[in-house]
């Protein structure tokens, strides 16, 4: 096992904000997770809250803080809450090191006003961050490592794999609002005319009803629109990729996006906004499998897309900054220097 490479050196002992995963976890959180534990040097322990509060640990690493603080019910919402009380008790008396990892610039749903002060109590805490991309804005000082998203092909290796179905696009993954589908049938909705050939598929589970009626009505009576709103397992989301000759993830606004490395993974290019983070991930992959779009998304947008795409390119895309075993190494080094920042001594 990997983690038997090191014996020399101190394991550093660090427990996740996330629990054993389960089926409808989110993949980079089942990845970090096989990858932690065969990391030499990490002691890696999943998340309890009775550990958290009273068991022996280095290091503390968050992912989406904010979910510790949100419960299904009021009930459990308080109980969190109170929990989160306890814990920053801890964490204000110990020398426990604080890492989080930076998936979003900022929550994808709002938050309460208690909700935003614990946050900001936990962000002044953190002694260092993992970034997923460089174009990451920290405060000036903030120490920070950069450690790129991991790539899904290990993930979806054990899935078939099908033929591209030509003039298929797709939009894959949750809907919640941020991610722009009502947007998305808008412009397709123009294209009938000038590409009636061309159809869309929407699937994904939506994160209310309303929403899902709101995306239900902008689809109106398209015979080329497929609405597929069930919870997609981890090869039926991989189908939904393969079937398709692109993938649109027209996102309101993007930094960092799992679902368009899932697409690249499984050799499917996308269609997303133009930012820097999204223009340095065209240039790492390489031609042909990122394209851009620019301000709000057009039907025009769309046909260049599946104009473009076909065929496919030849040369799949470059993923080979992004493995996981190179992200566990780079984790455990992220985990010494988060211990020696609060220790305020070396560790090596």
């Amino acid at each position: 096992m990997r983690n038997a490479s090191r014996p020399s050196t101190p394991a550093v002992r660090v427990m996740q904000s996330f629990g054993p995963p389960r089926p409808t976890t989110n993949p980079y959180i089942h990845m970090l997770d096989a990858a932690l534990a065969e990391t030499a040097g990490v002691d890696h322990l999943r998340f309890d809250r009775r550990r958290a509060l009273l068991g022996r640990y280095d290091a503390l690493h968050l992912h989406w803080p904010e979910l510790l603080l949100r419960g299904s019910s009021p009930s459990r919402t308080l109980a969190r809450r109170a929990f989160a009380m306890a814990l920053r008790l801890r964490l204000s008396v110990t020398e426990v090191a604080l890492i989080h990892t930076v998936h979003n610039v900022r929550p994808h749903s709002d938050s309460t006003r208690w909700e935003r002060r614990y946050l900001a109590w936990l962000d002044r805490r953190v002694d260092h961050r993992i970034v997923l991309n460089e174009q990451t804005e920290l405060a000036p000082g903030a120490a920070s490592t950069l450690i790129p998203h991991g790539h899904y092909r290990d993930w979806f290796a054990s899935v078939p794999s099908v033929p591209p179905t030509p003039g298929l696009l797709s939009f894959v993954g949750l809907v919640r609002p941020y991610k722009g589908v009502e947007e998305l049938l808008d412009a397709f909705a123009s294209t009938a005319a000038t590409a009636p050939a061309l159809r869309l598929r929407i699937a994904g589970s939506p994160s209310s009803a309303q929403l899902e009626r709101d995306v239900r009505e902008r689809a109106g009576g398209d015979a080329r629109v497929e609405l597929d709103f069930r919870y997609l397992t981890e090869p039926e989301f991989a189908n939904v990729v393969m079937e398709s000759a692109g993938v649109v993830l027209p996102y309101r606004f993007m930094h960092n996006s799992g679902s368009a490395l899932a697409a690249l993974s499984l050799r499917r290019p996308v269609l997303v906004p133009r930012t820097d983070v999204n223009e340095a991930l065209a240039r790492e992959v390489g031609p042909g499998w990122v394209t851009m779009f620019d301000g709000a998304l057009t039907g025009a947008d769309l046909e260049r897309f599946a104009e473009g795409i076909h065929p496919l390119p030849t040369a799949a895309p470059d993923l080979s900054a992004r493995e996981w075993a190179s992200a566990g190494d780079a984790h455990r080094s992220a985990y010494v220097a988060a211990v020696a920042r609060r220790r305020g001594g070396a560790r090596s």
